[in-house]
């Protein structure tokens, strides 16, 4: 890696030159104007669509990739791959909560990609805004790294318990403070309105449906945030590789909705595997930290995060259909337990 390609802001290093953040900046935000334009006029997505499209944003960071491993080294490149399935794996948890929500508002079909349109955008802005914030942080020092690390392990703890519990996840948009507030100030429509947001109606403004189920998906992309930046500063210290690996696993999540659509219910056991992966993150920083407060400490190197974070993805993967396999084949089987007949006399 040539030294002239890192750059050093405050004690972080960087590759993030401001050619590349304009470059960047640039080309995401050509894309989101495509999606815009995509779905200005509402329809409801075919899968030979939205595979289409996800195997197109599948193939962006590929290409990046491949580039920051040529201009800047394999570790470099490693780091943006590993980065990249952590968001990735923790966005497919996003897409569970935007189908809930999508459900709980009953968003009609047509509509369905200009709600998470809206989502990924305000899911970039949440990110990158936490993303400086986490740089401040840890130019102030090495505690940054327990904060973040204990973060994650409170986290993870909390997502594996309710996962136990083996409760259904549900949303109540009663309970929303955002829209009962949103209620409160502004009427709302009985029904939706096309693609409007506000509309005129007995002489005044009001809300329509679409318009909340907005607003519910922004409130939970802030959540998202909290786990997700501090999550992938586990991985790397780069500001810049943290906002692209947030940007790449966003980019596609519209897409990547509609082909994991039946798909999502089916992976029992997603939550699980984030426990573990976030676990796993958490003590990954407080061992960092650790090592630099006492070098004897080991720390643990990115490839083996990779390989780690891939086969907890590849285990609950199979360990889902295993179990949906299992259950398919129980509620199929017929009952073996007859009663068996009395004898007479």
């Amino acid at each position: 890696m040539s030294a002239e390609a890192i750059l050093s802001v405050a004690d972080l290093e960087t590759i993030g030159s401001p050619r590349l953040w304009t470059i960047t900046v640039a080309a995401l935000m050509v894309l989101l104007g495509v999606d815009f334009v995509l779905t200005r006029r509402p329809h409801e997505v075919r899968m030979r669509e939205a595979v289409g499209w996800s195997v197109f944003y599948l193939t962006l960071p590929l290409l990046f990739g491949v580039y920051v491993w040529r201009v800047f080294g394999s570790d470099v490149a490693v780091e943006f791959f590993t980065g990249y399935v952590v968001e990735k794996s923790l966005s497919v948890d996003n897409l569970f909560v935007f189908m809930l929500l999508l459900s709980a508002f009953a968003v009609p079909a047509v509509l369905a990609q200009r709600v998470l349109l809206y989502g990924i955008i305000g899911a970039l802005v949440l990110r990158a805004i936490f993303i400086a914030l986490g740089a401040a942080v840890l130019r102030s020092g090495t505690w940054a790294f327990l904060l973040f690390g204990g973060i994650l392990i409170v986290t993870a703890g909390k997502i594996l318990r309710d996962a136990l519990s083996g409760q259904r996840q549900e949303v109540d948009i009663s309970s929303m403070r955002s829209i009962r507030l949103l209620r409160r100030f502004m009427p709302v429509t009985d029904d939706y309105r096309g693609s409007h947001l506000v509309v005129r109606e007995d002489g005044r403004r009001a809300l329509t449906p679409l318009a909340l189920a907005i607003v519910a998906v922004f409130a939970t992309d802030i959540v998202f945030a909290i786990d997700s930046v501090p999550a992938v500063y586990g991985v790397t210290e780069d500001p810049f590789l943290v906002f692209a690996t947030n940007a790449f696993a966003l980019l596609g999540l519209r897409a990547l909705y509609f082909v994991l659509l039946g798909a999502l219910t089916k992976l029992r056991h997603l939550n699980h595997g984030l426990s573990v992966i976030l676990a796993f993150i958490g003590v990954k920083l407080v061992l960092h930290w650790a090592h630099g407060t006492w070098a004897w400490v080991p720390e643990i190197p990115t490839p083996v995060s990779l390989g780690v974070i891939v086969a907890v993805l590849i285990t609950i993967t199979i360990t889902s259909v295993h179990a949906n396999r299992r259950d398919a084949k129980s509620a199929s089987s017929p009952d073996e337990r007859e009663p068996r007949s009395r004898p007479t006399g």
